[in-house]
């Protein structure tokens, strides 16, 4: 059975999410938790706080003991982004986008 917990529109680079997402990709639940509360990348304390909505999920609402879980999968993709500008010489601008993430993780109850 599958525990699903997900956070959309969050104001951080899917590029810079995954990066640490495929650090922990393969690591067991425990190890993974430690990993994330180790790293000093900002996308570690967002998946961190996802990995724990998703024990908490799996724990309240499925009735699974934390020692069954193992990670499933980890999808981040693309969320809407902001587009903004830059003032620049003669009049001009320079556009950028401020990007945001979409992370879903899928932790599954071994039997």
């Amino acid at each position: 059975m599958d525990i699903v917990a997900r956070v959309k529109s969050i104001r951080i680079s899917p590029r810079k999410v995954r990066l640490v997402a495929d650090s922990i990709r393969n690591l067991p639940l425990n190890k993974a938790l430690s990993a994330l509360s180790m790293t000093q990348k900002r996308g570690a304390t967002v998946l961190e706080n996802v990995f724990k909505s998703a024990i908490g999920n799996a724990v309240n609402n499925s009735k699974k003991s934390v020692d069954s879980l193992r990670i499933k999968g980890i999808e981040v993709w693309d969320g809407p982004a902001i587009k903004r500008f830059h003032a620049s010489t003669r009049g001009r601008v320079h556009p950028y986008k401020k990007r945001s993430s979409h992370i879903k993780i899928i932790l599954e109850a071994k039997e």
